[in-house]
């Protein structure tokens, strides 16, 4: 069966939503972080303040700084592979469940907190999420879902689980080598049981 993705963006794709999966993030907002970061692997984009953006999903290497604690290396946010999609989905959880303001501000800050860069960012992310719930939802039986999970996604409460640091180890990456095929016209007609 014909893939209907472009080579370049398959990656892309299918590490968004596997990674929106693991870490219970709507995949739309994650897949339009990652077209509007737009990165490639092993890229370094300098910044205007010194810092550079690094990688597919452009972390910054001042907030490289603070992952140093849990061993992350700005060699493994500029690797190709879903490591830095999960990097991603783990800091965009991250924002929202610990920062304050409506859920496209809390993603923006993914980009900025400067409030009028995060506007700006905001303003293109809900278009480009808006889009890609579209193309999910033609793809994908996505029904029950978000009835199911926002409540708990984008609720402000607290839960003692809710604290605990959870990032994603490299070490899983160097034993094995994931590849995940995607093929959604397949997942699409597969009939549920």
């Amino acid at each position: 069966m014909p893939m209907d993705l472009p080579p370049q963006l398959q990656e892309r794709i299918t590490c968004s939503i596997a990674a929106a999966v693991q870490y219970g993030i709507p995949a739309n907002i994650m897949l339009a972080v990652a077209e509007k970061e737009g990165g490639k692997a092993g890229q370094w984009v300098r910044n205007a303040n010194g810092t550079h953006d690094v990688g597919p999903l452009q972390f910054n290497t001042a907030y490289l700084r603070q992952l140093s604690k849990y061993g992350i290396a700005p060699g493994d946010v500029a690797a190709a592979g879903c490591y830095p999609y999960e990097l991603a989905a783990w800091r965009l959880r991250m924002h929202i469940k610990q920062d304050t303001g409506d859920l496209w501000r809390r993603c923006s800050n993914y980009h900025s907190r400067n409030a009028q860069l995060n506007e700006i960012y905001r303003v293109d992310l809900v278009q480009r999420s808006k889009l890609w719930a579209e193309w999910i939802e033609s793809r994908f039986t996505v029904r029950g879902y978000v009835e199911e999970n926002t409540s708990l996604l984008y609720s402000d409460q607290k839960h003692p689980r809710e604290h605990s640091v959870r990032v994603p180890l490299r070490q899983a990456y160097s034993h094995s080598v994931i590849k995940v095929l995607y093929q959604p016209r397949a997942i699409a007609n597969h009939p549920r049981r």
